[in-house]
């Protein structure tokens, strides 16, 4: 069995920083880079922490996914966090029961709801009438009485932005969609919204270089709107491309080769999320490292909280790294 030892001498860092790592110490100061090498080491040697002792109530919790089943086959992005949160549970003793549809939500006998996706606000409401303790992975409502884990959109997208204004890029682009919800209507991405203020800002934004559609965030979807992007503008084609996530930065990527465009050397380009696949297409992708399964705990701890008396709602905002590899200069 793997110990915090092995991993220590393989990540050549002290005992003490891989047991403060893995038990998620926000006073450590390791960089990004470090934690998440720690993280990986310890699942290619499957350690396994010993289990924490389980709160003074335990119980049943609903998983609730915004998306299909089959969608979230498709999207590593939303399947690290419910594994994130699962695990979690586990490590609590707690009963987990992962649900797609609300309404099967309000057949079960549950002590809680994880709800992770974006989801409308009748379908807050939904989700209210069905138990009072909530907590929201990967959207904001900014209403007081939930409890939320995010990311920071604006502050990854901002980086990724001045990455490019450092290079020399003015003419910078953004590859996106619109993320809809089962039930109605769509709702903006956030990190759409905040290259829109942020080039505004800066005063380089320009509405024929942003391309977002209906769709699916996938590598066909990618594919076709940087096709679209080569056809509409010809030599105007911005120098760099922000894109919503990898698995459209790859379709983008596939699309720039056909073209004969070069990458990184005439566009180049930064995705989001930081999936494994990322780092072995080529060129090896430029992108925003997000740390999916920990947001994942971070909201079944909160909502643990909540079922053991806590009453007033947090929010919890995490970091995300720039990871630099080929395909942006």
């Amino acid at each position: 069995m793997a110990t915090m030892t092995d991993i220590a001498k393989l990540a050549g860092v002290s005992i003490a920083t891989v047991s403060r790592v893995l038990n998620y110490d926000e006073t450590l100061s390791a960089s990004g880079e470090t934690r998440r090498k720690i993280f990986e080491i310890a699942e290619s040697l499957d350690y396994t922490k010993h289990k924490q002792k389980a709160t003074k109530k335990t119980g049943k919790i609903a998983i609730v996914q915004w998306n299909t089943e089959e969608e979230e086959l498709n999207d590593i992005y939303y399947m690290s966090i419910r594994i994130g949160a699962e695990n979690r549970a586990r490590e609590h003793g707690i009963e987990i029961s992962t649900l797609y549809e609300l309404d099967k939500i309000a057949q079960a006998t549950i002590d809680g709801i994880l709800a992770i996706g974006k989801f409308t606000l009748e379908q807050v409401e939904q989700l209210k009438e069905i138990h009072p303790h909530i907590c929201f992975v990967d959207t904001d409502y900014r209403l007081n009485k939930y409890d939320s884990v995010v990311i920071d959109f604006v502050q990854s997208t901002r980086e990724v932005i001045d990455y490019f204004i450092a290079g020399g890029h003015t003419n910078i682009g953004f590859i996106g969609a619109e993320e809809r919800s089962e039930i109605d209507g769509s709702m903006n991405d956030p990190r759409s919204v905040a290259y829109v203020e942020y080039m505004k800002e800066r005063q380089l934004y320009a509405k024929q270089n942003m391309f977002v559609v209906g769709g699916r965030f996938d590598v066909p979807s990618g594919y076709e709107q940087m096709k679209q992007a080569i056809e509409q503008l010809g030599e105007e084609l911005p120098t760099a491309f922000f894109v919503a996530n990898d698995p459209m930065a790859i379709g983008c990527l596939r699309a720039l080769s056909e073209a004969e465009i070069a990458v990184p050397e005439r566009v180049s380009i930064v995705g989001f999320n930081d999936i494994s696949v990322s780092q072995y297409v080529s060129p090896a992708l430029s992108t925003i490292r997000v740390y999916t399964e920990f947001m994942g705990e971070e909201g079944m701890d909160m909502l643990i909280e909540r079922m053991n008396g806590r009453k007033h709602a947090k929010r919890t905002i995490l970091e995300t790294d720039l990871i630099l590899r080929e395909s942006s200069k």
